[in-house]
């Protein structure tokens, strides 16, 4: 359930999480409370409702899930950004970040958080990004200095790295069984902007037919839960 900003203290930072499983938000939300130094000051499920209440409660810092059940996270770090370009994010998923992180950095949050980490990791990653610095793993930074040291452009991982964050979010939806229609409900689409993001996906894949387009959907998002 949504709620509403709730009053923060002026010497807390204040955190926004967004989340669309109840028990993970209550559970981040539990542990940052005790935190002197910050408190929640909403919770939202979705993409509307954490624009509204960034809007409402200022916060200094939103925690983001990347993979949304009804809208993107990386759609939401980057309308954030556009509606305040001080605001500071932090994304978290459960999901791989060589698939995600990058991502995440390019449309504006400043550390990427495996869920799988501990609360007192995430608790730190908060305060890092709250101190001005940024939090990424040992993995990722070594991987983003190497490639300014050399000045090489990002490297495609696998033929996914091709697809547009949008076009990931199909492929995403796809893998967990989606239809087109729920597919276009979830992302505020039509049903033919859908068939265009996967016939787009095919052609980059390689992949000709739409079992094909499926097969690999669901492997993809098995290999990676």
């Amino acid at each position: 359930m949504n709620t509403s900003p709730i009053a923060c203290a002026k010497q807390s930072a204040k955190i926004l999480i967004v989340d669309d499983h109840p028990a993970t938000r209550e559970g981040l939300a539990m542990r940052i409370s005790p935190q002197a130094d910050m408190t929640v000051c909403g919770e939202a499920v979705d993409v509307e409702r954490a624009l509204e209440l960034a809007q409402e409660a200022h916060p200094d810092l939103v925690v983001v899930d990347i993979c949304l059940k009804n809208g993107s996270g990386l759609d939401l770090i980057k309308r954030l950004k556009l509606q305040d370009e001080s605001i500071r994010i932090l994304a978290w998923s459960m999901h791989d970040e060589t698939v995600y992180a990058e991502r995440a950095l390019h449309a504006g949050a400043l550390g990427y958080i495996d869920k799988a980490q501990s609360t007192d990791s995430i608790v730190g990653a908060i305060r890092c990004i709250l101190n001005g610095k940024m939090y990424l793993s040992g993995h990722l930074a070594d991987r983003l200095l190497r490639q300014s040291v050399s000045g090489a452009q990002r490297l495609p991982h696998s033929s996914v790295d091709s697809l547009s964050d949008r076009e990931l979010e199909v492929l995403q939806r796809i893998g967990e069984g989606l239809s087109t229609q729920d597919v276009a409900v979830r992302m505020n689409v039509t049903s033919k902007t859908v068939d265009t993001y996967r016939s787009r996906i095919k052609d980059k894949l390689n992949l000709r037919s739409g079992v094909e387009l499926m097969r690999f959907a669901v492997q993809w998002v098995l290999e990676r839960d």
